[in-house]
């Protein structure tokens, strides 16, 4: 056991080097607080009051991934100008490429307008909200968020929290018109498909708990996510192989984030114990038909669902499973307001 520890070290720490995760980055949070503060400057005073809410106000809690009204500023009530300045923002959380996930998950609206004509399908309806102001003390956090994007970021003191985090792509592949073959979420089926292969007998039995997918992500919009137990085949337990594509599989939610917020929370989860990380499948193996994936360890859990409109409707979601929407760092910080 003890030999295959220092493997799976000898791995993380060789992905760790292979990805660029040991070189220095600017500072997140104090970055934040500037570009918020621009955003929030280049609003006229209706588009503040709208984009501006108390930190504890129960809107901040309130996300989700379907087409509703949503509070905020949305993209189409911008000036170029503020466009540019929103964009910014987006770039404090997002990597180049989350951004051009982020920015196709919005496209892929215009195609369903195309096909559907309806109102609700529309590139531009994605909301900003700024919840308190940006502070390099007390707790803030911004949101944005419309149909199958749903970034939720939370800060105090330095700390950043980007979780909920939700992409989601319809199609997920394009399968007609002028853009057939676009496929937003690529990575986050393709690599999975190539982990699924890995395993064969027993435990290939553990990794597929169940032959039908769920219908959603289970967690859908809790504001606390409860995965329950673990389920499927640990890392700790896997082959080299194995381990390594299931840590590749990571960094592809990872990468979606900005180089020093995934090397942050690479290192939590290895703090954390990557050995206990689960990969769990449930529905077929096939492409074209309902599959769904997990991925839980002692501090996340990755979610994957790919079952409606003929199983090319993908969900996906990352959440922190001790610090969603800040709930750890708002601990401390009531716990050093009012100590014992």
């Amino acid at each position: 056991m003890r030999t295959k520890t220092k493997a799976l070290s000898l791995a993380v720490a060789a992905l760790a080097a292979s990805i660029g995760w040991t070189a220095a980055a600017p500072d997140v949070a104090e970055e934040m607080i500037d570009r918020a503060r621009h955003f929030l400057m280049s609003l006229d005073a209706g588009q503040r009051d709208r984009a501006t809410f108390a930190f504890d106000d129960e809107e901040r809690l309130n996300w989700h991934f379907i087409p509703r009204d949503r509070k905020g500023v949305p993209y189409g009530d911008f000036t170029p100008p503020q466009r540019r300045l929103a964009d910014r923002l987006l770039g404090t959380v997002l990597s180049h490429d989350g951004i051009s996930k982020a920015l196709g998950i919005m496209y892929l609206e215009q195609i369903l307008y195309e096909r559907e004509g309806r109102d609700i399908r529309d590139s531009d309806r994605y909301h900003f909200t700024v919840f308190a102001e940006p502070s390099d003390s007390d707790p803030w956090g911004w949101r944005v968020e419309g149909h199958h994007l749903s970034l939720n970021v939370t800060l105090r003191g330095g700390e950043v929290v980007a979780a909920p985090a939700f992409m989601g792509s319809n199609p997920a592949i394009v399968d007609e018109g002028r853009h057939t073959g676009l496929e937003v979420l690529a990575a986050e089926q393709t690599v999975a498909r190539e982990l699924l292969a890995l395993f064969a007998g027993e435990a290939r039995e553990k990794v597929v708990f169940d032959a039908e997918a769920p219908p959603d992500i289970l967690t859908g919009t809790d504001r606390v996510a409860d995965p329950g137990e673990p389920l499927g085949l640990a890392v700790g337990d896997m082959t080299d192989g194995q381990r390594d594509k299931a840590v590749e599989l990571i960094q592809v939610y990872l990468g979606r984030m900005r180089l020093d917020l995934a090397r942050a929370e690479f290192d939590r989860i290895t703090a954390a114990g990557l050995q206990d990380i689960h990969f769990a499948w449930a529905g077929s193996a096939a492409p074209g038909e309902p599959h769904y994936y997990r991925i839980h360890g002692p501090s996340f859990l990755i979610e994957y669902d790919n079952t409606q409109n003929g199983a090319n409707h993908i969900h996906s979601v990352w959440r922190d499973l001790t610090g969603d929407f800040g709930r750890d760092l708002l601990a401390e910080h009531y716990e050093d307001a009012h100590p014992h």
